[in-house]
């Protein structure tokens, strides 16, 4: 397995001449993500101000405040589901240029690209079992969901070769499944590969947050070559 030194390196190799399209890969699905949000977040501002004036007329609008809650908890859903599916699809590229199957990063397309037919829907299913289980093992203590999260972090790799390998792909539960499998051994590993990033991400906050259009393809590439390393291992 290679060091956290040699996984990196490796990353701003495949990133050298790339970064300007790797930022932009990150940014699309912020931006769009931004939009939609906003669909959720204005009817729920609205409800809001509603039971404010409600309350200053001498009565309260118990349906407006059950709205609020209700708008709050698809929004978080909804960004949970989107935000998976774009990571994926901009780490599968990652992957791909790693392994040298492609030479080009096409941003809308491929951060798209985890939005197709069935594809979509397993991905969205990890989505929810993944946060699912974590948060179970989360409720006994902080740690053992730490733990958890790692052991599942490769799902979403490991269904893209499923899907690469079989006309069917591997449903959601497999995948989580040879995740945990394939993490045996390595997640103090991965651990370790997340730590040595601290230090980039303190400038980037310095920098209000600018940093990380380039920090988060920086450690996207990384992580994909984490991956692909661990895959030839295993």
């Amino acid at each position: 397995m290679k060091t956290s030194k040699e996984l990196k390196q490796e990353a701003r190799m495949i990133l050298q001449g790339r970064w300007g399209k790797a930022v932009l890969l990150n940014v699309i699905p912020s931006l769009i993500i931004i939009g939609f949000s906003l669909v959720f977040i204005v009817p729920a501002v609205v409800s809001q101000v509603i039971t404010v004036m409600s309350m200053n007329n001498g009565y309260y609008d118990y349906a407006a405040t059950a709205g609020t809650g209700n708008y709050g908890t698809v929004s978080s859903f909804f960004s949970m589901v989107v935000g998976a599916l774009f990571t994926s699809g901009i780490s599968w590229t990652y992957l791909d240029l790693i392994r040298g199957t492609r030479s080009e990063i096409s941003p809308l397309k491929d951060a798209l690209r985890a939005f197709n037919g069935k594809t979509l829907v397993t991905v969205a299913i990890l989505a929810v079992l993944v946060n699912l289980f974590s948060g179970l093992w989360g409720l006994l203590l902080i740690i053992p969901g730490i733990v958890k999260s790692y052991s599942y972090s490769q799902s979403y790799y490991i269904y893209y070769d499923s899907t690469l390998n079989e006309k069917e792909g591997l449903s959601a539960l497999d995948t989580i499944t040879a995740s945990r499998k394939m993490m045996n051994g390595y997640k103090g590993k991965l651990f370790l590969l997340d730590l040595s990033f601290i230090g980039w991400h303190i400038l980037s906050i310095a920098t209000l947050g600018l940093g990380y259009l380039w920090l988060s393809p920086y450690i996207q590439v990384t992580k994909s070559a984490f991956y692909e390393n661990l895959a030839k291992n295993d």
